[in-house]
């Protein structure tokens, strides 16, 4: 045990007092030490029943013969910080994540992790973590908020961004908005449609880095705390059978990963999040591989913020089980083994499907051929950028630029009535280093959607969207416009060109012959200081530090640690 460093032997003996302190026996002593990394918050409802499910995976742990021992890290929630400045901490706190369960699962040298994830950016951060860490160890998500109801109809965080843009164009009054307001998020969990949260929930499971048929149980229902306790018991499991993330978290699984958001017309940001998460396994992702599975995977889930349902329908109509089940008979996804001990296709073929359902459409009537996202590049992007094909239909588009260099004038323009059908609306200087932090767009793609005319501008930015974004939105433009980029050099007028089916995004301007001046740095201490000087490109997944090359681990040489 990595732990009889810290306990074992007379010269441990401060430790061990230390650790009877908070009520440690010698027998629990004896047993491995499982690091449960919580990522409970009071701020938000997507994390804020992570300390009740905590409990249960710590029974589950000490049923199975470990003794569990659990810390927290930080959470920000993109819902609240949407749209101010506190959405640039939202990405750097990714990093954050990671890095602080790393340091404390080394630091007190644990035997085997299990980490909690809520909110968008745990799920990334806590898996990045356990790559780094490699010991037996999984993810457990803590599930989806259920839908709340508004007028008779089911409505999400989604609809409230919406409604702000309708009551700012007086389509709906406030007297509305504060009705949906108030009942939109019934409770505890993550945003409900297959905005990121849920969407990297899938990717999780489709990884196997989270046990099949868990991730997608809503946050509040009974099964979730019978679940977290065999997720206590499975790590266990895993522990004693040697099982580590660099088996299971190779090429392979990270593709199937991409399928499986192709498949349900997942984020945009799954594209950022799976590039660090291979960063950090030692699996070789590129941008191309995104785009060569999109190409080939039908959307078959119907989810908001582009279709009809809701994330917890997912568990309604036989979980992703169902999903998995249909991506193996179209051979969509590969097999890989997954923490439960059985590989990806073992698990698919459980797969109990409850009739007449909806969600999943059968492979013969998929919502699209495609997946819901596409990589362009050209004259505009040379790194590449990502489109987001779900929620519209439109694959051409050429207008002139509107330029804007912050998040709050656009919206202040949107709120004027100062944008027309037609504009290519490009928001600069808010991706990676640029905001910095890379903050997300969503009360700008919903004021467009709420005034009205999101089906006839395109949205163009080097920053994120959330997954609740819809519309002709593309971002994640590289290199930004902070690195001296093209998105940087072009102005008002310009013509702007898209071409979905051809993956271009161009614009016609002699760029060559503009000047760039760089911008003075906004924050010049603290972390926001320190990430512009460590973050890397969006296209290489906005992971900081200076990287030495990562040979790529085979299933025949995992390292301990």
């Amino acid at each position: 045990m990595f732990s009889d460093a810290i306990k074992k032997g007379p010269h441990r003996a401060p430790a061990r007092a230390m650790l009877k302190a908070i009520g440690l026996s010698n027998e629990d002593l004896e047993k491995p030490l499982i690091a449960i990394a919580n990522t409970w918050t009071e701020v938000g409802p997507c994390n804020f029943h992570l300390r009740t499910l905590a409990e249960k995976v710590k029974e589950g742990v000490k049923l199975a013969g470990g003794t569990p021992l659990e810390f927290n890290t930080i959470v920000i929630s993109d819902g609240i910080s949407m749209g101010t400045e506190g959405m640039k901490a939202s990405l750097v706190s990714r990093e954050v994540i990671a890095d602080s369960i790393e340091l404390c699962v080394r630091g007190h040298m644990f035997d085997g992790v299990i980490a909690l994830s809520g909110c968008d950016k745990t799920i990334p951060g806590t898996i990045m973590a356990l790559a780094r860490l490699n010991l037996p160890s999984l993810m457990l998500y803590g599930g989806s908020i259920m839908p709340g109801q508004f007028q008779g109809k089911d409505v999400t965080i989604q609809e409230v961004f919406e409604g702000v843009g309708a009551c700012l164009a007086g389509r709906m009054t406030p007297e509305d908005l504060l009705q949906l307001e108030n009942n939109a998020c019934p409770g505890a969990g993550a945003c409900g449609g297959q905005f990121t949260a849920n969407t990297m929930s899938t990717a999780a499971t489709f990884m196997g880095i989270s046990p099949m048929g868990v991730n997608e149980i809503p946050a509040l229902d009974q099964q979730k705390s019978e679940a977290a306790i065999l997720c206590g018991k499975l790590v266990m499991k895993l522990w004693r059978e040697n099982i580590r993330p660099h088996q299971i978290l190779t090429k392979e699984s990270l593709e199937n990963a991409i399928a499986s958001v192709a498949a349900t017309g997942g984020s945009t940001n799954a594209v950022l999040h799976l590039l660090a998460i291979a960063r950090e396994a030692g699996a070789q992702i590129n941008l191309e591989d995104f785009d060569r599975i999109f190409s080939r995977t039908p959307t078959l889930a119907d989810l908001k913020p582009g279709g009809q349902f809701v994330a917890s329908d997912i568990h309604q109509a036989g979980g992703l089980r169902v999903l998995a089940k249909r991506l193996m008979d179209g051979s969509y996804i590969s097999d890989s083994l997954t923490v439960t001990g059985l590989s990806l296709f073992k698990e698919a073929k459980t797969a109990t499907e409850k009739s007449g359902q909806k969600v999943i459409r059968p492979l013969s009537n998929p919502v699209k051929k495609t997946g819901g996202i596409a990589i362009l590049k050209g004259s505009l992007a040379p790194e590449g950028c990502v489109v987001k094909l779900s929620g519209h239909k439109r694959k051409e588009f050429q207008g002139p630029a509107r330029i804007f260099n912050s998040e709050e004038s656009t919206f202040q323009a949107i709120k004027d009535g100062d944008i027309k059908a037609g504009d290519a609306i490009v928001i600069r200087y808010v991706g990676p280093k640029g905001a910095p932090g890379m903050p997300e767009m969503l009360a700008i793609t919903g004021a467009l959607v709420g005034a009205g005319i999101a089906d006839s501008v395109a949205l163009i930015t080097d920053g994120r969207f959330s997954g609740a974004s819809h519309g002709l939105v593309i971002g994640h433009v590289a290199p930004e416009a902070a690195a001296c980029g093209p998105i940087a050099l072009i102005e008002n007028g310009d013509i702007i060109t898209i071409d979905v089916e051809k993956r271009i995004i161009d614009i016609k301007a002699p760029l060559d012959k503009r000047v760039w001046q760089a911008p003075e740095p906004i924050y010049h201490s603290g972390v926001f200081a320190k990430y512009v000087q460590t973050v890397s490109s969006a296209s290489e997944g906005a992971v900081t530090g200076q990287f030495l090359q990562t040979k790529i681990r085979s299933k025949e040489k995992v390292s301990s640690r």
